[in-house]
C-alpha cells in the first residue's frame, strides 16, 4: 500500500488537504492548485467505482459525496475542495449546513462554483456569458442561482454536453469526432445566446480539451478554466482564515486514492496530470 493513506495514526498526525472528485476530471483542478500551493500535503480521492456522477440522483450524489469527504476526514484531511461541479452543485450546501456543524466543526469543506460564478460576475452588466457542463451541473441550476446573486445584470446560458466526458476518458482529447460534437454544442449555444464574451468549462474533465475548443471558438470570447479559478480562490481563503492555513503540514506530499481498479487510474491520471501516478485502492 501506498504510505500516507493507510488508516490514520494519532502517533503521526498529519492535516492535510484533501481533494475529492467522481473520477478524474478533479486532477484538472488539483494540479493546478498544487502548482500555486505547492508546499502543502495533499491527498486526493476519485471515486470511480460509483463514477459517472453526472446523471445519478440528488440522494445518491449526497450520499456518494458525503462517504468520500467523511473518508477523507478519516484520514486526516482538515480541508477538502470537492473538484467536482455536480457533486458541488448538489451536496456541498447540505455537507456545509448539516454534516459539518453535527459531526466535524472543526473542518471544511470547499467547492468549485462558487468561485467559478465569482469569476463569470466580474463581466459587466449586460454581458452575455455562457457554461458548457454534465446533466447534473445544468439541472441543478446552481450557477444560475449563484450568478442571480452575484451579478444579477449577465446573462448565463447553460449547455449540457453529455458527450464530452467519455470523449476525454476514452483518450479521445483531438480529432473529427471531438470537433464535430465541439462545435455542434458551440452552435448550440449561439442559438440561444449570440455574442458570449466567456464560456465556462463548468465541467474539470473539459481542461484536455481546451486547445481543441480555443480552435473552435472565436478569439473574441474568453474561455474560463476552472482550476485557473480554484487555485487563487484556494489561496486567497487560506490567506483570510489563517488558523486553517496553520493546522496544515507543509511537506509538498501528495497521495492518491481510487474506489476502482488501480491500474486503470493511473493510466487515465497521467493523461490528465502528465506525468505516471501510482495510486492505492480504498473501498468506500
Amino acid at each position: 500500500m501506498q504510505a500516507g493513506w493507510r488508516k490514520k495514526s494519532h502517533l503521526f498526525p498529519v492535516m492535510r488537504i484533501g481533494i475529492f472528485d467522481s473520477g478524474f476530471g478533479g486532477l484538472t483542478v488539483y494540479s493546478a492548485i498544487r502548482q500555486r500551493l505547492p508546499q502543502y500535503d495533499y491527498l486526493y480521492l476519485g471515486d470511480n467505482a460509483r463514477t459517472p456522477y453526472g446523471s445519478r440522483s440528488f440522494e445518491a450524489i449526497l450520499r456518494f459525496t458525503t462517504e468520500c469527504v467523511e473518508y477523507l476526514f478519516d484520514q486526516d484531511c482538515a480541508l477538502v475542495v470537492i473538484a467536482c461541479n455536480t457533486a458541488s452543485a448538489k451536496a456541498l450546501r447540505t455537507i456545509q449546513q448539516k454534516l459539518l456543524p453535527e459531526k466535524y466543526p472543526d473542518r471544511r469543506v470547499l467547492g468549485v462554483i462558487r468561485p467559478s460564478a465569482e469569476a463569470l460576475s466580474h463581466y459587466p452588466a449586460g454581458s452575455r456569458v455562457a457554461l458548457w457542463a454534465t446533466e447534473g451541473t445544468v439541472r441543478s441550476d446552481s450557477y444560475a442561482m449563484e450568478l442571480a446573486k452575484l451579478a444579477p445584470g449577465i446573462q448565463l446560458t447553460q449547455i449540457i454536453c453529455p458527450m464530452l466526458v467519455p470523449l476525454v476518458e476514452s483518450g479521445e482529447i483531438s480529432g473529427e469526432g471531438l470537433d464535430y460534437f465541439l462545435k455542434r454544442y458551440w452552435h448550440e449555444t449561439l442559438s440561444l445566446s449570440p455574442n458570449v464574451n466567456a464560456l465556462l468549462l463548468a465541467c474539470t474533465h473539459y481542461p484536455l480539451l481546451y486547445p481543441a475548443i480555443r480552435r473552435i471558438i472565436p478569439v473574441e470570447t474568453e474561455i474560463l478554466v476552472q482550476g485557473e479559478i480554484v487555485g487563487p480562490s484556494l489561496e486567497n481563503y487560506l490567506r483570510r482564515h489563517p488558523e486553517m492555513k496553520a493546522r496544515l503540514s507543509q511537506n509538498m506530499a501528495e497521495n492518491f486514492l481510487t474506489t476502482d481498479q488501480t491500474e486503470g487510474f493511473g493510466r487515465l491520471a497521467s493523461l490528465f496530470l502528465g506525468r505516471n501516478v501510482t495510486a492505492g485502492q480504498v473501498q468506500i
